[in-house]
């Protein structure tokens, strides 16, 4: 029998066991009556959040989701994406992929350059400051070629400079090829995203930090994770959980573990993950970090947040509601983007609850930062909410919302 087929009799089964009528059991969950006995008797198929929702109330421990979860097809874990010759340090490819750049700064590959890799260092890691808070309210498609021109410039002047002052340069090249990596995901190129981020762990390795390439692991797993490849997210952020690697690496990797067993509905092993993450990002050494910080600069307490973002994946919008109410409020005014990503996922999260109006308030204020900010990952968190919020089309204010979110799902012609 197909999963569609056995999903309806075992949540019928589950059901009865709990002692709830159909009844009971549909406004605990904010679903229609009539919906839930068509998919009962299987003449309905459960969407993702509806077995996810059934699983948490029901405490069925993934038991449901996995019927109604294709099974992921088998992802390469082990092997690093291929990625260009800029990335072929020190060789006659990285200086091509130079040269243009750095005559366009006046200087030549050489001597000249030699010199004046070192006293531009600050310069650069200003514009990398900048690029990073531009990050924030820019198109990736906008900001992206302006990003891989830096970064080719700087593995440029790296190539040039002499062994003892080279370390630093590579080592900023490689933020910056991260930074790209990151803008093309949001762009929508996940395999630009991957090619740039393996390219950023070879420059980091180049300038001696053998780290970096295990925090391209926890990138490859956000990749995975958007894809909702489970298995592969779990697995790669467990690489990057050594004890050898820094606080901070590994509590991003483990917060990247726990995303990964929400979306499978395994609630115990995600805040074990959350846990560990929590520990490790709050330790003294993680806070103390080498600059440019790794990951998000603008989530106070990323444990938290993610916290708040894994417990909608495990069926549990109110908890999910209350913890990201909590945490956006604490979000700064300027970062557009990493506002519209928590954001949605908190309006998500409401509507779930069945709060919809409150969540119809939300959206409506977010939906208005996407044309300054559009982000590919984002989306799929607003076609979710669309998709939430079709159940409640008699809302006046799931009425009013329609037009403005299907403004947000068009396609874009760049």
């Amino acid at each position: 029998m197909s999963t569609t087929l056995r999903f309806g009799p075992e949540l019928r089964r589950l059901r009865q066991e709990a002692g709830l009528t159909l009844t009971e059991f549909s406004v605990a969950l904010n679903y229609d009556k009539g919906h839930l006995s068509k998919v009962e008797r299987g003449e309905r198929s459960a969407s993702p959040e509806l077995a996810r929702r059934c699983d948490a109330f029901l405490v069925a421990n993934g038991q449901l989701q996995r019927l109604v979860v294709r099974p992921e097809t088998e992802s390469d874990t082990t092997e690093t994406p291929a990625t260009s010759s800029l990335w072929l340090v020190g060789r006659r490819a990285l200086l091509a992929a130079g040269t243009g750049s750095l005559i366009d700064l006046g200087l030549t590959l050489g001597g000249q350059v030699s010199s004046a890799a070192v006293p531009l260092l600050p310069s650069f890691r200003a514009q990398f400051d900048q690029l990073r808070m531009l990050g924030q309210s820019t198109a990736p498609r906008v900001l992206l070629p302006l990003l891989e021109a830096q970064t080719r410039t700087v593995a440029g002047l790296a190539a040039g400079a002499p062994s003892a002052t080279r370390a630093p340069v590579l080592l900023l090249a490689s933020r910056f090829a991260e930074f790209t990596g990151w803008m093309a995901q949001e762009a929508g190129d996940s395999n630009a995203a991957l090619g740039w981020t393996g390219g950023a762990a070879e420059l980091a390795h180049a300038g001696g930090d053998p780290y970096l390439g295990s925090y391209a692991l926890v990138r490859r797993a956000l990749v995975t994770l958007y894809g909702g490849d489970a298995a592969s997210t779990i697995a790669l952020a467990r690489r990057a959980q050594h004890d050898e690697l820094p606080p901070r690496i590994r509590g991003l990797a483990a917060q990247r573990e726990a995303q990964g067993h929400a979306l499978v509905g395994d609630e115990s092993d995600c805040l074990r993950s959350l846990d560990r993450a929590r520990e490790l990002l709050d330790s003294d050494d993680a806070r103390s970090g080498a600059e440019p910080v790794i990951g998000t600069t603008h989530v106070s307490d990323p444990a938290a947040m993610t916290t708040g973002w894994c417990l909608h994946d495990l069926g549990r919008p109110k908890a999910a509601a209350e913890v990201l109410d909590r945490e956006c409020r604490r979000l700064p005014p300027h970062a557009l983007r990493t506002r519209a990503r928590y954001g949605f996922r908190r309006s998500l999260a409401h509507a779930a609850s069945g709060e919809v109006e409150h969540a119809c308030t939300i959206a409506g204020e977010l939906l208005g930062l996407m044309p300054a900010a559009p982000s590919a990952t984002v989306n799929s968190d607003i076609r979710r909410l669309a998709r939430e919020l079709s159940r409640f089309r008699s809302s006046r204010a799931v009425r009013d919302l329609q037009p403005a979110l299907a403004r947000a799902l068009a396609p874009t012609h760049d």
